[in-house]
């Protein structure tokens, strides 16, 4: 159920099932000569997609797309990369999940495809969402229930999971479970070059791999079936954490 076309007694009662409300997170960033600037954020809009088509309940939000690229791949000049300051994302992220926990849901999921290989320690972009998610959370149980809220009667079943706040907002890869440990993640390699095959054929050019690239190189040997597999793993993921259900055949 995309966000933009709820009428508000959906949202209700969204609301009223604790429905999980997903928002999708990408950067415009350089992926070689031969794919888009935006593979990461169709990688990660295309597997919300398919857990939607399965599950039409769940709420989908607008993507954000100025996330924090980096540099670390090429120079941005005359290849397309937009890099935006961490700092600077920080408090609109902060808006966004304030938003969303004054209309009132607490089930609210960002998944990224851009870094993900060092995520347990965090990289910009879902560091940034990951900082503002708590500092949100924090503000808002402070001004609702008072300083020392954690200490009251009320979150004596915080360690049994029963009464935890900090589930209202979480970030995560998109391949966040055991279906994404069958793919093998890259940058503009066999994985990501056979998802955007999968998704947008007419935008893949493998003429235009010269292996001048190293990290381009296996792009060679993409197939839009392996990009496919790659894709339904992730949405596997992201079904299996939603809503407890889910394995890749």
């Amino acid at each position: 159920m995309q966000y933009l076309k709820m009428l508000p007694y959906q949202v209700r009662e969204a609301i009223k099932n604790n429905t999980p409300v997903a928002l999708p997170l990408g950067v415009i960033e350089y992926h070689a000569e031969h794919l888009p600037l935006g593979t990461d954020c169709f990688t990660c809009i295309e597997a919300i997609r398919r857990v939607e088509e399965r599950h039409p309940e769940l709420v989908v939000l607008p993507p954000f797309y100025y996330g924090c690229a980096s540099l670390a791949v090429a120079s941005p000049e005359s290849k397309g990369t937009v890099h935006v300051d961490g700092a600077h994302i920080i408090p609109v992220a902060e808006d966004i999940f304030r938003g969303l926990l004054r209309v009132g849901f607490r089930n609210i999921h960002a998944f990224i495809a851009h870094q993900t290989e060092e995520f347990t320690q965090g990289m910009p972009t879902d560091l940034t969402f990951r900082f503002a998610g708590r500092h949100v959370i924090f503000e808002w149980l402070e001004k609702e229930t008072g300083e020392g809220w954690w200490g009251t009667e009320k979150f004596a079943s915080y360690y049994s999971g029963s009464n935890n706040p900090f589930a209202w907002i979480q970030v995560h890869p998109i391949r966040c479970g055991e279906n994404g440990k069958k793919v093998k993640g890259d940058h503009a390699g066999r994985t990501e070059t056979s998802e955007v095959m999968k998704m947008y054929p007419e935008l893949v050019e493998l003429d235009r791999i010269d292996g001048s690239l190293w990290f381009a190189r296996e792009g060679k040997n993409a197939t839009a079936e392996f990009g496919d597999f790659a894709l339904e793993c992730a949405a596997l993921d992201i079904e299996e954490l939603l809503f407890k259900t889910g394995e890749a055949k």
